[in-house]
């Protein structure tokens, strides 16, 4: 008895060309959406008068502190000077960014960065690092902003706030935020590349690359690598902790927190 069909539906064929990474259809997906001042303008109409964009940058590195930035870009619903072009950093090249951080700084109403680092990162865990950081600059911000717009999260204070899901490529402040952040973490890990050149973190910003990870193999890992990473603490050579690290008479009460600058 012969078959003369099947009930199996055509396999379709997809070429490597078609697959692309989770990161690559991310940002697929990130250029689509318009930055733009609607979440601020929403605020506005209610009566805030300082709306300060919140965001990190750093939080998947192995390497170094994770930055946050806080900007007040105006006020109110009549911006001094208008800064175009402004998205997610991740979108951006390192030099229109660095363009765009000069304009930022100079332009808007107030601005602060800060940094909480890789020792208190294995303490507290990057999330509730991430948070604390972005605490610490919106809490630095002179004039003090009235209102808070943050990047997928609410942070610990008792500030109007709202949490935006892909926050800094809908909002030019969350936006400018993140160009501040990033321009700021980029330098700081760079002036480290010298001081521990086998990592290339000049080129990868202590991110996970394939040189990166090798040299975790080879050599082990800095006491600057965040050591509760998985990457970090499989390494097959252990970091030798520096006594200092484990000297609870340096660090006190206080919190391993560096505020970067302000304006």
């Amino acid at each position: 008895m012969s078959k003369s069909g099947s009930n199996s539906a055509p396999k379709s064929k997809t070429s490597n060309a078609d697959r692309i990474s989770a990161s690559a259809a991310k940002l697929r997906f990130l250029k689509k959406l318009r930055c733009t001042l609607n979440f601020e303008k929403q605020v506005w109409a209610a009566g805030a008068t300082h709306v300060a964009g919140v965001d990190e940058v750093g939080r998947g590195s192995l390497f170094g502190p994770v930055v946050a930035a806080a900007v007040i870009l105006y006020k109110n619903d009549d911006p001094r000077h208008r800064i175009r072009g402004l998205r997610d950093s991740k979108l951006l090249p390192a030099e229109r960014r660095e363009e765009l951080a000069l304009l930022i700084r100079r332009h808007s109403i107030a601005w602060a960065v800060a940094a909480v680092d890789s020792a208190r990162i294995d303490q507290i865990n990057i999330y509730q690092a991430s948070r604390l950081a972005m605490l610490y600059a919106v809490q630095q911000l002179a004039p003090a902003a009235s209102h808070l717009l943050v990047d997928a999260v609410r942070l610990d204070c008792e500030l109007p706030q709202q949490a935006i899901i892909h926050g800094d490529a809908l909002s030019a402040s969350i936006a400018a935020a993140s160009i501040l952040a990033k321009v700021e973490r980029d330098r700081m890990i760079s002036a480290w590349d010298p001081v521990f050149p086998v990592y290339g973190l000049a080129s990868n910003k202590g991110y996970c690359t394939p040189r990166h990870l090798a040299a975790l193999r080879e050599h082990g890992p800095s006491p600057l690598h965040r050591q509760s990473f998985s990457p970090v603490w499989s390494a097959p050579i252990p970091q030798e902790v520096l006594g200092f690290m484990l000297d609870e008479s340096i660090s006190g009460d206080e919190e391993p927190v560096a505020a970067i600058a302000e304006g």
